[in-house]
């Protein structure tokens, strides 16, 4: 589907974006596995948080929907799961994917993980060596591929150190550590979002959280208790409209109620860097998780050297970033990004070659890019998607800084984390 976007110069309203897809899919996961019934609000009901939702459904908990984005859940306890009776469908969903690989490790049952084209081009053997070394028993394709194919074991504790920052490969031996026994350490080389840490100690899970290391302390049973959580907007969701904010000649945008946690809030310390100009407002704290307001006005931006630590804290907001860029005053240099490549697709290469068709001066390294700017940007062409989300979405925001618009094939795959933002992104201009 050819998604036609349209300069603009303006951008102005009050938005709320939808619930952050990292904790809706950790509210799914933890409300079934807690001792008796859940109340979530605010779930993302984007594509791949559903297939989390269908996949535990079929794995025999109740899941009740109350209203858009309300859901009760009755959660089966730790040992509650029950065998499913047909390939279990991640669709495009990594998160979902790593994470359920984790869980269903450990469960007394067999199971198969699937998705689609795209998740089958997607690394796992990240994950299943360290489940492996529990005692996990997992079949893939060649160097790791999906489908996946598990059969449950019972599992022991890991002392593992992680060999990128991920919190997929950090959440997935969590949910397989949880029905061990003795304690399981997990040493990051860097920071990443920690959403499970956050709600599994909320769950009342004997877990210490360390500068450098997850620690989920030694226990003979735990037990998960049920979840009242209220979903903050999430964050990466959100870049896209500060972004179109920022590069507007004029307008103010505020989004309400986005989640703000430090663990991803790099995107916000870089275009500050930048010389963004916004405001965080009205900030409070549920579930334990950060939320505020944030108002953005048009900003003149200057270039930066983003690298090092601040990478996983913003990995997802990289290809937005490279469109501010674009318009930013001098070489922005990003580095140290490699994971960018592994994404829904290459997403370096995507934009490279996206970009070049558009004239912009643009070089791949290969853990990242240098952009020159700031640059004009005539338009008036159609670019690819490459069945990525982020892609499709960062596209769309450097089309209203065109001056004849773009047209983008595939942009579709925006259901999977963003059903209305072609909708909210009309309401602004």
């Amino acid at each position: 589907m050819a998604y036609q976007v349209k300069p603009a110069t303006k951008i102005s309203g009050q938005i709320e974006v939808p619930g952050d897809k990292s904790i809706s899919h950790r509210s799914i996961i933890l409300a079934a596995l807690a001792e008796g019934e859940s109340k979530i609000e605010g779930l993302l009901e984007a594509e791949d948080c559903l297939k989390t939702l269908n996949i535990m459904a079929d794995l025999g908990p109740e899941i009740v929907k109350i209203k858009a984005g309300e859901y009760l859940i009755k959660g089966q306890g730790l040992n509650g799961l029950k065998e499913a009776k047909n390939i279990l469908d991640c669709g495009n969903s990594g998160t979902s994917m790593r994470l359920l690989t984790g869980l269903l490790a450990a469960q007394d049952f067999y199971s198969v993980l699937s998705g689609d084209h795209s998740l089958l081009k997607r690394p796992m053997a990240r994950i299943i060596k360290p489940l492996s070394q529990m005692g996990a028993k997992i079949w893939s394709r060649k160097k790791g591929l999906a489908p996946l194919s598990i059969q449950g074991q019972k599992l022991k504790a890991l002392k593992y150190n992680l060999p990128v920052a991920s919190a997929q490969l950090k959440s997935a031996i969590l949910l397989a550590a949880l029905k061990t026994e003795a304690e399981t350490v997990i040493i990051e080389p860097a920071v990443s979002r920690d959403h499970t840490e956050r709600m599994l100690k909320e769950a009342g899970v004997d877990l210490e959280i360390l500068a450098d290391r997850i620690i989920l302390k030694q226990a003979k049973k735990r037990r998960i208790k049920p979840l009242r959580s209220k979903i903050p907007g999430d964050i990466s969701s959100a870049a896209f409209f500060i972004a179109a904010a920022i590069l507007a000649k004029k307008g103010e945008l505020l989004i309400k109620n986005v989640g703000i946690n430090q663990t991803r809030s790099g995107f916000l310390e870089v275009i500050k860097a930048m010389g963004a100009n916004f405001e965080i407002l009205n900030k409070k704290e549920e579930a334990g998780e950060k939320i505020a307001d944030i108002l953005v006005r048009p900003s003149t931006l200057k270039a930066v050297e983003i690298k090092g630590k601040i990478i996983p804290r913003l990995i997802d907001e990289l290809p937005i970033i490279a469109v501010l860029a674009v318009f930013a005053e001098g070489k922005t240099v990003i580095k140290d990004a490699a994971e960018l490549r592994v994404k829904e697709t290459d997403r370096i290469k995507a934009l490279v070659t996206e970009f070049r068709k558009l004239g912009i001066e643009i070089e791949a390294q290969a853990d990242g890019m240098e952009i020159i700017g700031p640059q004009q940007v005539e338009g008036g062409v159609q670019l690819k998607s490459y069945y990525d989300h982020r892609i499709a979405m960062s596209l769309a925001i450097l089309a209203l800084k065109t001056k004849q618009g773009l047209s983008i094939q595939g942009s579709e795959i925006i259901m999977t984390s963003f059903p209305n933002f072609k909708k909210l992104l009309a309401e602004v201009i």
